[in-house]
């Protein structure tokens, strides 16, 4: 008796597992039927221009869409690299994401996309395959319609690049997560202005670059290693970020250092309260990199304008204050 006991708890785990194998293999990538935005490119050179700061600046395109750590540090500093995409980013136990080609290259790069696809995929996470993306790393969802257009209509005006970019590689718990994680489902319902902010020192502005372009918010609030889901507070820290040995040894750095986002709310504790007043605060931003292992891009963010770095000082101010205790910035586990 206690045999068949054993062999029937045996028999159906094997079921519930084989199931559950089945189940993610044939869900993890699904597609989604979402319209297209009725969004158009423009040849206008001033909205061009504004996509062109967009991508470089407070957006951080550059640093992301190339093909190497070597060009990763290049952009950082202020080199055009071509935005050809292939650029590597380790997620841990659940995979490995690729930058794409941004360049309007026809056979790998956007060239081969139409508006409404390219829109889509930024306003809904939803991409030209119709299977969705990671949200969180690209929260353009909600981004002006004007800004929108002119990111996408200046990076029609790049020159193409043929560079084939390798698929995202995904592990079983990847897909897993991919299934069950809301930061991996599609933006359903954003609500978007159609004009943003005006390029002026605003809390409204600050708000605007820090959700939707920047992605301050994103990087500043814990979240969990897998789902990407917030665990702590909205921009108070504690987001983990595990070494990545290349970029560290490529820029003098220790290739078994963690790092860690700051609590930038103004408590008195926070790393933002060092800042007593907006000149300090774009004085350290034009300073651009000092801890060379930082994951945040401060190439990019060091060619903001003025009026936006102050913008972002003056939302991030206005903030109720958060004592979360975001931990040591830079750890060893």
């Amino acid at each position: 008796m206690l045999k068949k006991i054993i062999f029937g708890i045996l028999g159906l785990l094997i079921v519930v597992i084989g199931g559950m194998f089945v189940y993610v293999q044939l869900n993890w990538n699904k597609t989604y039927d979402i319209p297209y935005p009725n969004l158009q490119v423009s040849t206008d050179s001033t909205l061009i221009e504004r996509g062109k700061y967009l991508v470089h600046g407070p957006a951080h395109c550059s640093n992301c869409h190339v093909s190497s750590v070597a060009e990763m540090i290049a952009a950082d500093a202020g080199e055009n690299i071509p935005l050809k995409g292939g650029g590597e980013f380790p997620l841990g136990p659940i995979g490995t994401l690729y930058t794409r080609n941004l360049t309007p290259d026809p056979t790998t790069g956007i060239g081969r996309y139409s508006d409404g696809e390219i829109f889509r995929m930024m306003r809904h996470a939803v991409k030209p395959d119709g299977t969705a993306t990671l949200s969180v790393l690209m929260p353009f969802w909600d981004m002006a319609d004007e800004d929108l257009i002119a990111v996408v209509s200046y990076l029609r005006t790049l020159d193409p690049v043929k560079n084939e970019v390798s698929d995202n590689d995904w592990s079983f718990m990847g897909k897993a997560v991919r299934i069950i994680a809301s930061s991996f489902q599609p933006i359903e319902k954003p609500s978007p202005p159609s004009f943003a902010p005006p390029m002026a020192a605003t809390i409204e502005r600050g708000e605007y670059l820090s959700r939707y372009v920047a992605n301050c918010v994103g990087c500043h609030t814990n979240r969990d290693p897998m789902t990407f889901e917030a665990t702590g507070p909205e921009y108070a820290g504690g987001m983990e970020f595990e070494p990545w040995p290349e970029f560290a040894l490529a820029v003098g750095g220790d290739p078994e250092v963690w790092t860690r986002t700051p609590n930038i709310t103004p408590h008195p504790n926070s790393a933002l309260s060092k800042f007593k007043t907006a000149e300090e605060w774009k004085a350290r931003f034009r300073q651009g990199r000092i801890i060379n292992i930082s994951q945040m891009h401060w190439g990019p963010f060091s060619r903001m304008t003025d009026e936006d770095l102050e913008a972002l000082y003056l939302y991030l101010t206005s903030l109720e204050p958060s004592d979360y205790d975001a931990g040591e910035l830079m750890f060893k586990k």
